[in-house]
């Protein structure tokens, strides 16, 4: 009787182990069928978006990487280093105005008015002479029929080093890759303030006034410049007079004359800004001021021997320098100063046709130094 009683109830366990294990295995195989299909329904879903993204980023295009604008798209253009290159490559032009902060105030409109040019400005604040090279690489290789360049040219990065650049470059979009592309195609920063701010906010940029300094007409004042303004703490030791021209001749080597070589139907419209003349107290403080008048003499030697080079030498203006009411700080002027150099350019006014010339314009900028009371503007109040 016990060995029965046993027996039945090792096979009722047995039954409700192997019901239970079929329970398990239905349920179980559920649990799995349901994970897979919300993994193939959450990938289907990113690759989805991902295309949508994908396909935003390429129609609307807004660093112009792959086509000109869109009619009616209300580009937000304010990023130098990123959409600099895509406008060289896909925009209608004639003719380019590239430098630094000194040319962001020129109005392309005047190019028109004056020069009768179809301009672009691609303007790189605080640029380097490898800046310029960068962007000229693009211009150059984009197609376009390129009849003037107006190039600003600052001394002062001249004898930086030949490959530096102010800020570094996204690689991306000055090469010829697409599949290095990814980085833009799917940039969220591209997403959301370059395409969804703007179809949020519409407030699409003058291309013929961008990059203009934020600067309005109010802080352009003597009062504002020298209250803002800081001398620089007196250096004893005068520097060398030829104390930064090998460097500024491997940047004319590498980074300039290739391009004026290169391209003999272009015409380089070189210019040197008006900085103010506190930009002149600094050199003097600093004591460097021969080897700075050596940088713009051999500048100018070295471009002087194209003959598709026009010269032009605005920093012995006084009537621009020497009046702070001009600037916002010491050196930024105001953009009817850009507008006064876009019609020398038209009617050949401050041209400088000779390394003769140049020394005059150099004598002429020494003397307005000389001259200038330093101890009469710093014994006011600001």
């Amino acid at each position: 009787m016990n060995a029965d009683r046993d027996l039945a109830v090792n096979i009722s366990e047995e039954a409700d182990r192997a019901k239970g294990k079929k329970v398990r295995e239905a349920y179980g195989g559920a649990s799995v069928k349901t994970y897979r299909r919300a993994l193939i329904i959450t990938i289907t879903s990113v690759i989805i978006m991902l295309l949508a993204v994908m396909a935003a980023v390429i129609y609307v295009d807004p660093f112009f990487h792959y086509h000109a604008p869109l009619e009616n798209f209300p580009y937000l253009v304010d990023n130098q280093l990123s959409q600099n290159p895509g406008m060289a490559m896909n925009m209608d032009y004639d003719s380019v105005i590239l430098g630094s902060s000194m040319t962001v105030n020129f109005n392309t409109d005047w190019f028109k008015e004056e020069l009768g040019l179809d301009a672009i400005k691609l303007s790189y604040s605080g640029a380097y002479p490898k800046d310029q090279a960068n962007i000229m690489d693009v211009i150059f290789k984009s197609g376009h029929d390129v009849k003037a360049v107006f190039l600003g040219i600052d001394v002062m990065t001249y004898s930086g080093g030949v490959d530096e650049t102010k800020y570094p470059i996204p690689e991306y979009l000055y090469d010829d890759e697409y599949i290095n592309d990814i980085q833009y195609i799917f940039n969220k920063d591209v997403l959301l303030n370059y395409i969804l701010r703007p179809l949020a906010d519409p407030d699409k940029t003058d291309l013929s006034t961008v990059y203009e300094s934020w600067w309005t007409d109010e802080y352009y004042d003597k009062q504002w410049v020298m209250h803002n303004y800081e001398p620089p703490a007196r250096v004893a030791e005068a520097a060398e007079e030829d104390e930064y021209i090998e460097r500024v001749k491997l940047n004319m080597d590498v980074n300039i004359c290739p391009y004026i070589e290169d391209d003999p139907d272009t015409e380089f419209y070189i210019f040197f800004p008006p900085y103010s003349i506190l930009y002149w107290n600094d050199v003097i403080c600093e004591n460097h001021l021969d080897a700075t008048m050596a940088e713009y003499r051999y500048i100018a030697k070295r471009v002087l021997e194209y003959d598709n080079v026009r010269l032009f030498f605005f920093p012995n203006q006084e009537w621009i320098v020497t009046d702070l009411d001009n600037y916002a700080d010491y050196t930024h002027y105001h953009k009817g100063i850009n507008h006064y150099m876009t019609k020398c350019f038209a009617d050949g006014s401050c041209e400088v046709s000779s390394e003769e010339k140049m020394e005059q314009e150099l004598d002429d900028m020494r003397l307005l130094i000389d001259k200038f009371d330093f101890e009469e503007l710093f014994s006011h109040e600001y």
